[in-house]
């Protein structure tokens, strides 16, 4: 079969949650036989250099990479005001982009157009005029709703009034995308409901899927447990989860635990967080390897406030048997069991206690730790999504002798 992918970014090199979530389904079609054509948009936000991809990865899945300026223009985004589209997706309309797309669906004809986050989906119309494909949106968040979150965790007034209109216009615009796709692979099955609930489109859930034989967990705590958070700091939701963490539960987890230190790793980290000068907060920034940063902590603190989607560092930290404290908007799209493979601390006093709780009795995080590694070989094995997401393919091809099985 032969799959094109339109990525929002590129999914190479895998270092934060959108690229990785691509990459684990790029390399799990490669690995499964099938054929996978990459076209991707390349901003100055989040660039990569062509020849920085490894060439057996260029080989394998055609990867071409189209500039696309994604910079927020004052001007522009002022005047999106008087209007009801949505300046979130229009600044991913290009010409460029359109051109190459349609030069590549007039030179081989693909089964399958999968289109990776909403902000691809401009394009729904030039695929269906230049190619047969089935069209599926590979659905990473719902996206409106992290926008509507944010706005009402927004003090200022006019950048809240600003926020709403965001909200609002990237609502329309879903909920009118959702319906022009042959499918949707929503990441988590809180988000594949609320697809269900707004539109007809055929829709699954196909969540991010590891292999767990790369991760090699140690279930071991040398002393006291080591708390740590990793995530890139580039998205909205990790800064403001982040700085709601240190202005409202570090004080009082230090009454109770004098020697915490929260160890903080990621990309982009906010020049407040590079400045702030707090014994308790260990601010390391970007790390080479983010296997080996998890191995050498203990418990993953995780204080999410907004967002949707599935938290791919969540899953890579229980894979590697560590213990996660979560809001349950953290935790939404994981099937967990509370306090048996994930702890949940919604609110001030409850992140303290679960500090002071697991401080206090390490082979606790160990026994969490071990249900945690169960559940990721259990249902976020990539081989088993794989072949879900191959299902759903035929699931809603029309009637046809070609098998994508």
């Amino acid at each position: 079969m032969k799959i094109l992918l339109l990525c929002n970014k590129s999914p190479y090199p895998a270092f934060e949650g959108g690229p990785m979530a691509m990459n684990s389904i790029v390399n799990g079609l490669l690995d499964a036989g099938h054929h996978v054509k990459i076209l991707a948009v390349n901003s100055k936000k989040y660039n990569v250099s062509i020849d920085d991809i490894p060439e057996d990865y260029r080989r394998k899945t055609g990867i071409e990479l189209i500039d696309v300026d994604l910079r927020v223009k004052p001007f522009k985004a002022f005047t999106n005001l008087f209007t009801n589209k949505s300046y979130h997706v229009e600044r991913f309309i290009s010409k460029e982009f359109t051109n190459r797309l349609i030069e590549v669906l007039q030179k081989d004809n693909y089964d399958v157009v999968q289109m990776e986050t909403l902000f691809m989906t401009p394009y729904t119309e030039t695929i269906r005029q230049y190619s047969k494909a089935l069209i599926v949106l590979r659905a990473h968040n719902v996206e409106h709703l992290i926008w509507e979150r944010i706005a009402k965790g927004t003090r200022f007034f006019l950048k809240r009034a600003y926020i709403k209109h965001l909200a609002r216009t990237l609502r329309n615009y879903e909920l009118s995308a959702i319906d022009k796709v042959d499918g949707i692979a929503a990441i988590t099955r809180k988000d594949a409901a609320y697809f269900r609930k707004y539109c007809a489109t055929t829709t699954i859930d196909i969540p991010y899927g590891i292999h767990p034989e790369e991760f090699h967990p140690e279930y071991e705590i040398q002393g006291k447990p080591q708390f740590y958070h990793i995530g890139s700091m580039n998205w909205i939701p990790n800064e403001e989860g982040i700085q709601w963490f240190i202005e409202q539960c570090l004080d009082p987890i230090v009454a109770k635990v004098p020697d915490f230190v929260f160890h903080l790793a990621g990309r982009n980290m906010p020049e407040w967080l590079k400045e702030l000068k707090n014994p308790h907060v260990d601010v390391i920034g970007e790390v080479a390897d983010a296997k080996e940063f998890v191995a050498n902590h203990d418990v993953a603190i995780v204080p999410l406030l907004s967002g949707s989607g599935i938290r791919i560092k969540i899953i890579e930290s229980m894979a590697l048997g560590k213990t996660v404290i979560t809001t349950m908007v953290g935790a939404e799209g994981i099937l967990y069991d509370e306090d048996v493979n994930i702890i949940i601390a919604e609110n001030p006093a409850k992140m303290v206690e679960a500090v002071r709780r697991i401080n206090e009795n390490p082979n606790l995080a160990v026994e969490i730790g071990k249900a945690a590694r169960q559940l990721v070989e259990e249902v976020y094995d990539n081989r088993k999504i794989i072949k879900r997401l191959l299902m759903f393919y035929e699931q809603i091809k029309p009637t046809s002798k070609i098998s994508f099985v």
